[in-house]
């Protein structure tokens, strides 16, 4: 790991908010935030017109690596069915770690409750992706209805995200799996 003088102040920001809005959630302070990267609230300000729009970058700076983690490894190899369920098979994996909190951008939508919230607008635009990856995917694999499945897989897959990351679903043993199983059938899915 790079020693912190070799990363940059606004990087250092950036990665400590997405530790602690992860970890503590969005109304983490800003002296906790400058705290934990070693930079000062008016460095801060220089680079960042507030901690709202901080926050967002920080969201914004992440969605590469999710989307990574939720990527079939072989997306050309695999079929549309193959690739919904690796999603969920990832967020199986995901949810047993210790400090697994449920989805980031998920939980930054139900806190801030603000449509308008630079924040809640990165995580807004993830979601929408998401679910359009599932509507592609749904009506490449014959779904009968791909809007209403990706509508369905969005639910599970937040659901799912929301009750393991509160620790009251154990998601080891394919819940999930099982249950995006059921409505990729149900949908006539291939």
């Amino acid at each position: 790991m790079a020693s912190t003088d070799k990363v940059s102040p606004r990087d250092r920001l950036l990665d400590a908010a997405a530790r602690l809005s992860y970890r503590d959630g969005v109304c983490v302070g800003i002296e906790a935030l400058c705290r934990e990267a070693g930079v000062s609230k008016r460095s801060m300000y220089q680079f960042f017109e507030s901690k709202d729009a901080m926050l967002a970058a920080s969201l914004e700076r992440r969605i590469p690596r999710y989307d990574a983690q939720l990527a079939h490894p072989d997306p050309e190899a695999a079929t549309p069915r193959e690739r919904i369920l690796y999603v969920f098979e990832r967020l199986e994996q995901a949810s047993v770690a210790a400090d697994y909190h449920g989805c980031p951008y998920l939980a930054v939508l139900v806190e801030l409750k603000d449509p308008r919230h630079p924040a809640s607008v990165v995580a807004r635009a993830v979601k929408d992706r998401l679910a359009e990856r599932f509507r592609a995917d749904a009506e490449r694999g014959g779904a009968r209805d791909p809007e209403l499945l990706a509508r369905q897989l969005v639910l599970v897959f937040d659901g799912a995200s929301a009750r393991a990351g509160a620790k009251v679903e154990h998601l080891g043993d394919g819940l999930a799996t099982a249950t995006v199983t059921a409505l990729l059938d149900a949908a006539g899915m291939r």
